[in-house]
Parts: C-alpha cells; structure tokens; sequence
C-alpha cells in the first residue's frame, strides 16, 4: 500500500473514532445530556438504550398545558394542601415530596400542571419522567442539583409491579440516602394505587395480631406500604357527585364561552353522557364540554 493510500486510511479511521465518541456518553461527564435550559418550562426525560450503553436528555416542551388553579373545581382542599406546599418549595422553605392518589379523571395531573403555571415566573421547572426511566433518577438530580431554577421531577400515573429496578430507584431518593434529591428538586407523583404496588386478598394473611388485639401487618404489607409512606404530604382524591361533576361541566362551559342559559340547558346531555361513558370524573366532564362547545359553535357558524 503506497503511503498516500495509508494517510487517506488513518484520517478516515480517526474520523469514524470522532463520530463514535460522540455517540458514546463519557464516563467523566453525566449520562443524561442537558438541555437549552431557556427552550421551555417543562422537559421530559428521553433515553436511547443499546446492548452496549445508554444515554438520555431532556426534550423541552414546546406546547405547555395552559391551566391555572381557578380551572380545578371540586378539589378545593386538595388544591390548597398542594398549592402550600409548592409554595414552601419555591420560597425555597422546607417542603415535602407529593403523592397524589386516588379516583382516575379527578384533577391530579391538571394540579401539576396548573402549579407550574402558577410559579413558572418564580423560576419553578417541570421534568417529566416514565415510570420505565425511574432508575435513573440520580443522574437526573444530579444533572440539575447545581442549577438556580426549582424542579418538579413528575412522574405520571405510577405503579410498579413486583421487582421493577425504577421502585427501589424512587424508594432511595425519597428516603434520604447519599443520593437523595437536593434543595432544588420536589417529587411528585400521582397513581390509581394508595401504595403505588398491587395489592392481593392474600397480603391480608400476614397480619398477626398481638395479646392485647392490635394489629400488626407483615413483611408483605410493610414492604407495600413503604414506598408510599416516604411521600411526605398524600393528598387524595374521591370520585365526584352528580351535582359535583355537573359543577365542572359549567365551570369548562363558562371557559369555551356559553352563557349561563346554555350551561343550564346542557345539564341533561352532560348527564347522559357520564352514564354513557360509565363516570363521573372531572376528565369526562372536560370532554363532554369540548365537544357540546364545539357543536354549539358550529352550529352558530
């Protein structure tokens, strides 16, 4: 092989090294990437996984939920408890990491959203993250620890099966150990299940019951219940009434801009459609007035 052939090959195998390094994560730098911290308010966690690496970034949102506190009807005690809490935060006061639980399509969600919406001015952030990425919720703390911005990580509709590596993950960063979240960073998580694990008629037979008639549940049971108590404030929501969910049926028909005529003639439709859709929840209620509004509007046009 002449010699210019060699140069041409060795500058090809350095440029292959370069793009190769690029794609591989450091081990002298963090394995999520950060973000253009001005893109957006709120972020989610994104990862790439092979056989031989992984590495994730944060994905601004570009189109934030717009909703605000006065938009939650209903939910009035649970709206207050959350929304003292986040303040405590963002005043950079002592506060505590949030379980939110309880009946699907009452407001748990909208409550986050509606809290970033609230303090996002005050420089309070937004991070969302699957259930599936929970186990690398270190990096995630450590890449924002050193940051002057608040963060809620937020992790959606969380439950864990028996064994899953992202519940011992959230279990150590809520308990206090060596890496546990810093100052800067508030959990907040909203699930279906009071203990974010399954529950079984058959957890109830490792209960004992001491001399004097008290209780006392078993290793199962602790073990289920542990998780959830590391949450400092639970706050939980009930299934709404009949009167409760026609209240937010009017409440997002005055929001699409129908008088109080229309509102009150909509309730026997806002009512079918609940029994059609077999709930009461504060989504359904959303959605039934998205599309009475809609028809109303076209049928004006």
């Amino acid at each position: 092989m002449s010699s210019p052939d060699v140069v041409s090959l060795i500058a090809r195998a350095e440029s292959l090294l370069q793009r190769l390094e690029s794609l591989v994560p450091s081990p002298h730098h963090s394995p999520v990437i950060a973000p253009d911290w001005q893109a957006s308010v709120a972020f989610r966690y994104r990862k790439r996984s092979t056989a031989a690496w992984a590495s994730g970034w944060l994905e601004p949102v570009r189109h934030v939920a717009r909703i605000g506190y006065d938009d939650l009807q209903e939910v009035d005690t649970q709206k207050a408890r959350f929304a003292r809490n986040l303040a405590q935060f963002v005043a950079r006061r002592p506060a505590n990491n949030v379980l939110l639980s309880g009946a699907r399509g009452t407001g748990k969600s909208s409550l986050v959203k509606a809290a970033l919406q609230a303090h996002a001015a005050d420089g309070l952030r937004l991070i969302e993250v699957d259930k599936a990425d929970m186990i690398d919720l270190p990096d995630l703390i450590d890449l924002v620890s050193h940051r002057p911005e608040r963060f809620i990580v937020f992790c959606d509709d969380l439950s864990f099966d028996e064994g899953e590596p992202g519940y011992k993950a959230l279990k150590s960063i809520l308990d206090g150990t060596v890496s546990a979240s810093g100052d800067n960073v508030l959990i907040v998580a909203t699930s279906n299940r009071r203990h974010l694990l399954p529950e079984y008629h058959s957890d109830n037979k490792s209960y004992t019951r001491s001399d004097d008639g008290e209780l006392h549940p078993g290793e199962v049971v602790e073990e289920k219940i542990s998780l959830s108590e590391r949450f400092g404030l639970w706050i939980s929501f009930y299934p709404f009434s009949q009167d409760e969910y026609l209240a937010i049926v009017a409440q997002w028909l005055s929001h699409f801009g129908l008088d109080a005529g229309a509102i009150e003639a909509a309730r026997p439709e806002a009512l079918v459609w609940a029994i059609e859709r077999g709930s009461r929840s504060g989504r359904v209620a959303y959605q039934f007035a998205r599309d009475h509004a809609g028809r109303l509007q076209g049928d004006a046009s």
